[in-house]
């Protein structure tokens, strides 16, 4: 079966924005830190020309302090040798950040173990006791790694009872079930084994392709619920409506993020599933679901339609005090902007928003919805690289590297491609994972860029924005995971949730930034999970706030 045979075309996409909206957008500026940084990594897939599909789709990236130093650390996915490879293989690596713009490889150190075919991560405080645990998934079994608190890991994937043995991709962490510990949300993706292994391609034309995702079925995702006492249960069906058990077994998932959808105070969680309605599966409040996807308007775009949902993020990108929600998806469909309207519903806004026609003709994994001119508005940063090697045999107006791009927010959900120098943005590159972090603490946001079976990039922000801004670090029950924070400036509401991972297979660091403009902050409100608010009058701007939720 051919890729393309499967890709539904769209004759209605709308003119890109052009005149006022293109001189908005403002140029941006990301180095190269890679070198410099001392960061050695290049993902590699591990193929031997076989084209199996898991070697298509990785790899993720992910930001967490390990060590509790106040400086965000690196985790980076590798895959694993794939039959028939006789070379050697490196594994997945920690980068250790030495708090002076230079990175420390301590993988060996850490102890992060070298097999498994990696996918993504995320990580949280699974027991509580005040260190950042790591879950990889991986093209099964995936493993979750419990900090000891100096400075290395112990695999405990057995004892927790976490190790999904099928194809997983995106993972988050949540107290989904309102006990005050670290639940786990799991995507799987499709039922694809080597023993099952199937050529596509086009067969007159003579060459083989990676295949579709239709080509295989789809597998369930998994929910295990946190004990308490170091091991994870795997929810059953009595947590799910009848009507959706079925409907589970169709989804492809790969991009998770766990949001308030409803603003109802719990959290919900959202899949974005390849060539399937994705899942917006709402908690009753005690860690029992519904898909109200469908309902809500976010199973498909707007004109009805199945996406290749590939990563997910989420920001108030209207400044109207509600989380908005973005997908990537595939070529010769357009990237996918939801606006949350009310009472937990969405509307497709992609046509006026500026962000449909640029993309038509990308492949677009990692997202990121974060304030990289610290104006006071979330721009849209997007990792872009095709699914297929050979694209260019098939069509002549597609490559397998492609550029990122990064969208100015206007306002009025108004976005314009902006213009940016740096290679990070000027070379193309088969992007998949992109995480956010400022890793040099100095006031803006910089990004990583993960790679198929290519270097990984760490894009310095280098954009002159004189702003001011406010980062807000968390502390609290459950790793203060769901608690959400509302910083007012010159009249502004700035809303952010405290998450796991987002993106695609990937995680950006646990510190809330708000860019505030020109203007200083002049109150901030954290809702903890627990219902608990807190409230600050004239927070200084310019600073990291550390902020705990009373006992």
């Amino acid at each position: 079966m051919a890729w393309l045979a499967a890709v539904a075309c769209r004759d209605d996409v709308p003119p890109a924005p052009s005149g006022s909206a293109a001189v908005e957008a403002a140029a941006f500026a990301f180095a190269d830190a890679t070198e410099s940084a001392g960061i050695a990594f290049r993902h590699r897939h591990y193929g031997t020309g076989e084209r199996y599909m898991p070697e298509s789709m990785g790899f993720g990236a992910g930001w967490l302090d390990y060590d509790g130093d106040g400086w965000s650390d690196l985790v980076l996915v590798d895959g694993d040798a794939t039959p028939g490879w006789r070379g050697a293989v490196r594994g997945s690596a920690l980068y250790r950040n030495l708090g002076d713009g230079r990175f420390e490889d301590v993988t060996a150190a850490a102890g992060l173990p070298r097999g498994g075919y990696g996918m993504g991560l995320t990580a949280g405080d699974i027991d509580g006791d005040g260190d950042t645990d790591l879950y990889l998934t991986r093209f099964g079994p995936n493993a979750l790694l419990r900090n000891n608190g100096d400075g290395t890991y112990t695999e405990v994937t057995e004892e927790a009872m976490v190790g999904d043995p099928r194809w997983s991709t995106s993972a988050a962490f949540a107290d989904l079930d309102a006990d005050g510990d670290l639940d786990l949300y799991v995507a799987n993706y499709v039922a694809f084994t080597y023993a099952e292994h199937k050529v596509c391609g086009d067969l007159r034309l003579g060459f083989a392709a990676y295949c579709h995702p239709d080509v295989y079925a789809g597998v369930p995702d998994s929910l295990y619920l946190n004990r308490g006492d170091g091991t994870f249960e795997r929810a059953g069906e009595e947590r799910l409506p009848k009507s959706d058990r079925e409907w589970r077994e169709t989804g492809k998932g790969l991009g998770v993020l766990v949001l308030d959808a409803d603003d109802d105070g719990d959290p919900d969680v959202y899949v974005a599933n390849d060539s399937t309605p994705n899942f917006l599966w709402v908690n009753d409040g005690a860690g029992r679901f519904e898909d109200l996807a469908p309902l809500r308007g976010l199973a498909f775009n707007g004109d009805g339609r199945s996406e290749a949902g590939m990563g997910v993020a989420s920001g108030d990108v209207d400044g109207d005090g509600d989380a908005d929600l973005m997908v990537t998806n595939l070529d010769l469909e357009t990237n996918t902007l939801y606006a949350a309207e009310s009472s937990g519903f969405f509307v497709d806004r992609t046509s006026e928003s500026g962000l449909g026609p640029p993309s038509w003709l990308k492949v677009g994994f990692g997202l990121s919805l974060a304030d990289l001119d610290n104006d006071g508005r979330p721009d849209v940063t997007v990792s872009n690289g095709h699914i297929i090697d050979n694209i260019h045999l098939q069509r002549d107006d597609m490559t397998h590297a492609q550029p990122n791009q990064l969208f100015r927010n206007l306002g009025g959900l108004r976005f314009a491609e902006a213009t940016v120098t740096g290679t990070p943005f000027t070379r193309p590159a088969v992007g998949r994972g992109l995480a956010t972090a400022d890793y040099d603490r100095d006031g803006d946001l910089d990004l990583v860029f993960s790679n198929n079976d290519e270097p990984t990039v760490l894009a310095r922000n280098d954009t002159v924005a004189p702003g001011r801004w406010l980062r807000v670090r968390l502390r609290g029950q459950a790793d203060g995971l769901g608690a959400r924070v509302e910083v007012t400036s010159a009249g502004r509401r700035l809303v952010a949730e405290r998450r796991s991972a987002s993106s695609y297979l990937s995680q950006d660091e646990g510190v809330l930034h708000f860019g505030l403009g020109g203007s200083a902050p002049s109150r901030l409100e954290v809702r903890w999970p627990s219902g608990l608010r807190q409230r600050w009058l004239d927070p200084s701007s310019r600073r990291e706030l550390v902020l705990a939720e009373p006992p």
